[in-house]
């Protein structure tokens, strides 16, 4: 069951805290994510609640990608300094997130001058794997 008064609060806490800079953009602050950095791997905690579910009563999965792009977008801005362009992204879902949340662990494969490849791995509270995905990041024209 949605919680109206409660996801109107979430709204309303993003849109106060918001600014247009890495790890305070609104849809970060709309998801409640929590991002941290270990070496050169990306953490984002995901909290899995009604309001982010589909119809079928699992995390809705382009809430799911927007989280993985984020742990690889902002691992090559920790890393490098600056953003990168997500130029292509492949997602497998693996099984249904229901509850609790959501930990990504964003990493790069291959990191080059002009192009990146990297990979976010989901899993769910059991450590199970939920989801990942690879990509093709074109890098700042100063990296």
């Amino acid at each position: 069951m949605i919680d109206d008064a409660k996801v109107r609060d979430v709204f309303e806490e993003a849109l106060a805290t918001q600014e247009p800079a890495f790890e305070k953009f609104f849809l970060a602050k709309f998801l409640q994510l929590s991002i941290t950095y270990t070496d050169e791997v990306c953490h984002v905690v995901l909290p899995v609640a009604p309001h982010l579910y589909n119809p079928q009563g699992s995390l809705h999965g382009g809430v799911m990608a927007l989280a993985m792009d984020v742990s690889m977008g902002h691992l090559i801005h920790h890393v490098m300094g600056a953003g990168g362009s997500t130029i292509e992204m492949k997602i497998q879902y693996m099984r249904p997130a229901m509850a609790g949340e959501v930990r990504l662990e964003g990493r790069f494969i291959k990191q080059g001058r002009n192009l990146s490849f990297l990979e976010s791995r989901a899993f769910d509270g059991a450590g199970k794997l939920v989801g990942m995905a690879t990509s093709t990041w074109k890098m700042p024209a100063n990296g």
